[in-house]
């Protein structure tokens, strides 16, 4: 068997060490006679590892004590419904910051709730930057800011945590959760699916402010309540509990592999290769985002034409790179580096870049 670089921008890469792993404990865990995806949510069994997720995901990010953390069925678009529904009243204002695809789609969860204020978008410029913060039209009143710390499809990202004064920042931290340290507590909610830095789909974290969850928010059925959840230990409901399992093989892993201050070295090392061989390139390759906005997550480049543009992703994936078809709503290619992808990943990609516009440039 020969695994290639999985340059995909979710489902995405998980680690050969943590998919043999799970491999090893699939028909029979831990002494119990049973796979893990057999065993009730509510045993021992299962509590024990639940908890031991929850402690490496704290260790690992270094969340305060002050926030709760669940683990939740479906993905990060979910969640920006449930925002709206837990910690704002009917109608009241909410603040986006709207950076690229991921910002809108965001409104679109919660505007039949609250009333949305864009308090800035880059839409105009095609979503190459970040909307600068002096230019920011925040309310006096809103519920909460929000912001998409990482867009994947435009490939933008927040370098810094912008200033937002009393109001809560809420944050989709979906595609660059553990690529570098956060402080969270400059956030009221940091949520992410788990599948492209975390683990596989189908769950996502949420840490939360504890106290507010203490917000009326608006009538909803219980399933739909984050502090119910947070007082069941994320276990409501029967929850996911093979890609649960699987999310916290994938917090172990990160912090046997030195945390997040070590994932921030090789993000930074594996999207200065890609981005030099861009700019290197003598304009065969382009990316248009401002370069003080560009994602270390997920990079979206373009060739000359749709003819190479079709050629790239063919031969690409005929040498062992996978996944570099660009996102149908820019077009182009899209190589995107989460933790699992090494740096040789990258280094392998760029090697095919520059024999590629050696062949057709």
């Amino acid at each position: 068997m020969s695994r290639v670089h999985n340059f995909s921008a979710g489902p995405a890469a998980l680690p050969e060490a943590v998919l043999r792993h799970a491999q090893s404990e699939m028909l029979e865990w831990n002494g119990v006679g049973a796979s893990i995806v057999e065993i009730s949510h509510r045993s021992a069994e299962f509590m024990e590892v639940a908890a031991r997720a929850e402690a490496d995901l704290r260790s690992l990010l270094s969340i305060p004590d002050d926030y709760g953390v669940l683990f939740l069925a479906g993905g990060a678009t979910t969640q920006q419904a449930l925002l709206a529904l837990n910690f704002a009243a009917p109608g009241q204002t909410v603040d986006y910051v709207v950076s690229g695809h991921w910002g809108k789609t965001a409104i679109k969860q919660v505007k039949d709730y609250v009333n949305v204020h864009v308090a800035a978008t880059s839409e105009a410029s095609g979503f190459t930057d970040i909307p600068p913060r002096r230019d920011w039209q925040l309310s006096n009143d809103a519920a909460y800011v929000h912001i998409t710390a990482n867009e994947t499809i435009h490939g933008v990202e927040f370098r810094e945590t912008p200033e937002v004064g009393a109001v809560p920042l809420f944050a989709d931290f979906s595609s660059s959760i553990a690529s570098e340290p956060i402080e969270v507590s400059k956030y009221g909610v940091v949520y992410a699916g788990a599948q492209k830095n975390l683990g596989p789909v189908g769950v996502a974290v949420v840490i939360v402010r504890r106290d507010l969850l203490e917000r009326a928010g608006q009538p909803r059925a219980d399933i739909f309540n984050y502090a119910s959840h947070l007082a069941r230990d994320s276990m409501l409901n029967t929850p996911p509990t093979w890609n649960w399992y699987l999310t916290g093989l994938m917090f172990r892993w990160m912090l046997d592999q030195g945390g997040v201050a070590e994932f921030a070295r090789r993000s930074a090392a594996k999207s200065q290769l890609v981005y030099d061989a861009i700019d290197g390139s003598g304009g065969f390759y382009r990316n248009a985002v401002v370069p003080a906005a560009r994602s270390r997550m997920n990079i979206p480049f373009f060739v000359p034409d749709e003819t190479l543009t079709a050629r790239f992703v063919a031969e690409s994936k005929a040498a062992g790179l996978m996944g570099l078809k660009g996102h149908k709503a820019v077009g182009g290619l899209r190589a995107s580096l989460y933790n699992a992808l090494p740096v040789e990943g990258a280094q392998a990609l760029v090697d095919f870049m520059r024999d590629f516009q050696q062949r057709n440039g």
